[in-house]
């Protein structure tokens, strides 16, 4: 057998710098997942206790619900629209025209509308949520709010959450009416789908479960998105660079929550649903 040179400090240094990578990034996820949930925690505990601040409460719902309403009420149209023309293309190849409705109205409450809302509602508002909260740390405020005995989870992050968790399922309502809205102009008044037809089976494979679904996942991406931007927002440091960071890292792990969760969520309402 022949020598083998033994691995100097200097060639073990990139080997190193990889298994310090790879046990980082399972411990990374843990660790901000379990602050995550000491944070969700603290929300729930604050909730219940006084002073209950209505005008901040209200201020923020305004600032998530109405400010969003436009860009809701853009994407859902749209989205309806074409996925009209999709569905349209693809059951004239079967003579079955005529479905193009439910399959709309059933894919944006159960999916579209819960997903793309709570994706819209976390690109706008839980980004100003991280963009505020880490601007308030930076430059002390959230320091100066528990140096005069006001709790910052309370005052700051209370209110946040619950504007997410509330307003999502309306936008989500919002989202499914403008996008059946587009839906029926593209079918009707384009594509020549009778409309009497149209709303018969809207009405006849839609029901109230598949409403329900599409509002409780909009209202739990609500929730958990804005917790993931007032914990971001409230750990921001070194200044303007970490605020821009922090507002990065809360819509991507945002987006990434609400398509994990949805998966999970499909899964669970499914087989409760068929009593699987």
């Amino acid at each position: 057998m022949g020598y083998t040179e033994p691995m100097t400090g200097e060639k073990a240094r990139p080997l190193l710098a990889l298994l310090r990578w790879v046990a980082g990034v399972p411990l990374a996820f843990f660790r901000e997942t379990g602050e995550m949930t000491i944070l969700a925690g603290k929300v729930f505990f604050w909730m219940a206790r006084p002073p209950f601040r209505w005008d901040v409460i209200l201020h923020a719902m305004s600032f998530v619900g109405v400010g969003s309403l436009f860009i809701i009420c853009l994407t859902g149209t749209f989205t309806g629209a074409v996925m009209s023309y999709q569905s349209f293309e693809g059951f004239r190849l079967f003579r079955a025209e005529s479905l193009v409705g439910n399959v709309v109205s059933l894919s944006l409450t159960r999916e579209l509308s819960p997903v793309l809302a709570s994706l819209m509602l976390t690109s706008r508002a839980c980004s100003a949520m991280a963009t505020e909260l880490g601007t308030m740390r930076v430059t002390e405020q959230v320091d100066a709010l528990q140096t005069i005995g006001v709790s910052p989870v309370q005052y700051l992050v209370v209110p946040r959450v619950l504007a997410g968790t509330l307003m999502a399922p309306l936008l989500c309502m919002v989202f499914t009416i403008v996008g059946m809205v587009g839906s029926y102009v593209v079918c009707i008044h384009l594509l020549g789908v009778d409309p009497g037809v149209y709303w018969h089976n809207v009405r006849f494979y839609t029901n109230a479960d598949d409403i329900f679904h599409g509002l409780l996942k909009s209202a739990i991406f609500g929730f958990v998105c804005s917790i993931i931007a007032c914990h971001k927002g409230l750990k921001a440091t070194r200044g303007a660079a970490g605020v821009g960071e922090a507002t990065n890292r809360a819509v991507v792990l945002g987006s990434i929550a609400i398509f994990v969760l949805d998966y999970f969520l499909t899964v669970v309402l499914i087989t409760t649903k068929f009593g699987a």
